[in-house]
């Protein structure tokens, strides 16, 4: 009996691990968001941007991973815990609430194709329980940061960034950049230039909101 709970115990905890680390692409270097979740961010993007849409670029083309590490370095720790726990409660809430399919609607979300991947989060954005609405409204919130950060989508909603010549004036020989010292002030009296005139973007310049 002992023997046979051990070897339960091993098969589940084999299971577990391949469900969990096994069979992700490595990270770029650089990354802070671990290979698992990349590869379900990606998942999402491509589900919630799925190729044949409005514009011409899919959420798995437009970088959407890369960004969202970005975002989750750049985030306070509290925040960073939250955002990662909310990626791992998506990728294996299939178990609970599974795709299409007996068995394979309950491999983890990133495994499992387009089609079962649209329907697992239309399931959660049609539920009836608030909390599941909320967790998928929180991760499209995220993966949609991304997308419409990429360059093309922004070059196809006629978003592209102008560089904006910001003037130089009284508080930048004061003041630093926020988070930095003193010490990285550059600018002296002799860099000080006129004011900017406010003169907004003309509405036929590429680019202009439309």
């Amino acid at each position: 009996m002992r023997f046979a709970a051990l070897v339960v115990g091993a098969a589940l905890a084999a299971w577990i691990t391949r469900r969990v680390w096994g069979g992700h692409p490595p990270a770029p270097p650089g990354a802070v968001l671990c290979p698992r979740e990349l590869a379900l961010l990606a998942a999402v993007a491509e589900a919630v941007f799925p190729p044949g849409g409005p514009l011409p670029r899919s959420g798995g083309e437009a970088g959407v991973p890369a960004y969202v590490d970005r975002l989750v370095a750049a985030s306070a720790p509290r925040q960073r815990r939250l955002m990662r726990l909310l990626f791992a409660a998506v990728e294996h809430a299939t178990l609970v609430f599974p795709g299409p399919g007996l068995w394979r609607g309950r491999r983890r979300l990133s495994a499992q194709p387009l089609a079962a991947r649209i329907a697992v989060l239309e399931g959660w954005r049609t539920s009836s329980l608030f909390s599941r609405r909320l967790v998928f409204a929180s991760l499209r919130a995220i993966v949609t940061l991304g997308y419409f950060a990429d360059r093309e989508v922004q070059r196809r909603l006629a978003l592209d960034p102008f560089a904006i010549e910001s003037p130089i004036c009284e508080a930048d020989l004061l003041y630093p950049r926020v988070g930095a010292s003193r010490a990285t002030i550059a600018f002296g009296l002799g860099d000080l230039t006129p004011p900017s005139d406010g003169t907004p973007l003309h509405a036929s310049a590429p680019g202009a909101a439309r």
